[in-house]
């Protein structure tokens, strides 16, 4: 089967988009604020350099504190930045950018107007004469789905249809860019999988309303699906660590070959905030058979305490209202739902996470059960685990150098990924007591009840 290349580059050294004339620019913004007590300045943005071509689509990825939002602001003119220069179409922006139009995560529509009025809100401000404000804005709530609610006021609206306001709200300013501030965000699932199939429907086909979009988003699938380009945001401060070219034929749907791939790569970016991410994701055809699939970095028993939460809960919940009742960002939660995924114990459908029978098994289980229960899913569905399994078993001595694996993992991530893949391995197969690890040594081997199973 082919592979499907991800062309990577670290941003300021980024190639132009082919000759697209180039619609908005940044270089070197920073953003800082005073503290209170004047207890100093707290930076949230650091020399951000990026450049939007006419008819593309970009991602701005990043998870919670990294600035995305205060950069989608700052680029919109919305706020101005503590230093540096922002760029629309050859003017430096000054004020508000009369160039984009937004969408925004909380709506942001005003109650006492009703869907159209609230459509027509930008081009009243703009003195549109009110024949062709109407026309435009009849226009503009057809496109996004909406006919037939015109007369209606948010309050009667569900969260779907409030956010396909704001959309609509957007297009009828016939924008040159197109901001979405998390747009699906607060929406439920299944809504919110719907209204983004449709931006990509409406983008794929060539008629979409914007020259071009940035998208600001923590949800990979999100960035993966919709976008020609991923720029990946560090925090502390916020800066634009690289990014990712996404080659993708449309309409792009999960089980299209590449995808995983595309998205493993830009997961294992996001887990590991101090690499380089050209170093992360470089070399990623090599893996696209999927040998060792990554392995997320979790430990056994935050995967054990999920699993047991999810159980008191009837063995089905929300992942949000999880992330809620523990006072953690759902990003936190993901690293330990990929975990009891890939061992089987768990699945996520619409944002809602569910146990398997193996899940409940392992949940209602003994220490001694849950050990077993848990060493036949490793062995079953973690192919590194099993692979130094195997190989131990296949040893004349029954162990063998931690570095021999290494090795093995390097032809398959980066070093020091590499590294934390072993020892999240090692970590599982020594609760499964599939494996020992001697430190001093930096060996694997059998446990002392597995030798007899060993070659003589």
């Amino acid at each position: 089967m082919a592979t499907t290349p991800i062309n990577l580059t670290v941003m300021q050294k980024a190639a132009p988009t082919a000759t697209r004339p180039v619609l908005l620019q940044a270089t070197k913004v920073c953003k800082a604020f005073d503290l209170p007590d004047g207890k100093g300045i707290f930076t949230v943005l650091q020399d951000i350099n990026l450049t939007i071509y006419e008819g593309e689509f970009v991602a701005l990825l990043g998870k919670s504190g990294s600035g995305k939002s205060t950069l989608l602001r700052i680029l919109a003119g919305l706020i101005p930045p503590s230093s540096g220069l922002v760029v629309s179409s050859g003017k430096p922006v000054e004020g508000p950018n009369p160039d984009v139009a937004m969408v925004f995560q909380s709506f942001a529509l005003l109650p006492w107007l009703t869907v159209q009025e609230n459509v027509e809100l930008g081009l009243k401000a703009q003195g549109v004469p009110r024949e062709e404000r109407r026309r435009r804005a009849l226009q503009a709530i057809d496109r996004v789905g909406l006919d037939g609610f015109e007369s209606a006021y948010p309050k009667e609206l569900s969260g779907g249809m409030k956010q396909r306001v704001g959309l609509a709200r957007a297009f009828v300013m016939q924008p040159s860019l197109l901001f979405m501030d998390e747009p699906f965000s607060g929406l439920d699932v299944l809504t919110a999988e719907n209204l983004r199939s449709e931006v990509a429907d409406l983008w794929a086909a060539g008629n979409f309303p914007a020259r071009s979009v940035l998208l600001v988003t923590h949800n990979i699938d999100d960035a993966v699906l919709l976008a020609d380009r991923v720029l990946i945001l560090g925090a502390n401060p916020g800066r634009v660590r690289g990014e990712v070219r996404i080659d993708l034929p449309r309409p792009r749907e999960r089980t299209m070959p590449g995808y995983e791939q595309i998205k493993d790569a830009i997961y294992l970016a996001m887990t590991n905030p101090e690499a380089d991410v050209q170093q992360l994701v470089a070399g990623i055809d090599r893996r696209m058979e999927k040998r060792f699939p990554p392995l997320p970095h979790a430990r056994i028993g935050g995967v054990s305490g999920l699993l047991e939460l999810v159980d008191e809960r009837g063995g089905a919940y929300e992942v949000a209202e999880l992330a809620g009742e523990l006072h953690i960002d759902a990003d936190d939660l993901w690293h330990f739902l990929d975990a009891a995924r890939l061992l089987g114990f768990a699945e996520v459908h619409n944002g809602r996470v569910s146990l398997t029978p193996a899940g409940h098994a392992f949940v209602e289980a003994d220490i001694l059960e849950s050990k077993e229960l848990f060493r036949r899913q490793a062995l079953e569905r973690v192919p590194l685990v099993r692979f130094i399994a195997n190989t131990l078993k296949g040893s004349k001595r029954a162990e063998m150098d931690a570095e021999f694996f290494l090795d093995v993992l390097d032809e398959h991530f980066p070093a020091d990924e590499a590294q934390r893949q072993l020892e999240t391995a090692v970590e599982w197969g020594r609760y499964a007591e599939l494996f020992e690890y001697d430190a001093d040594r930096n060996r694997l081997r059998l446990p002392e009840e597995s030798l007899a199973d060993a070659p003589a």
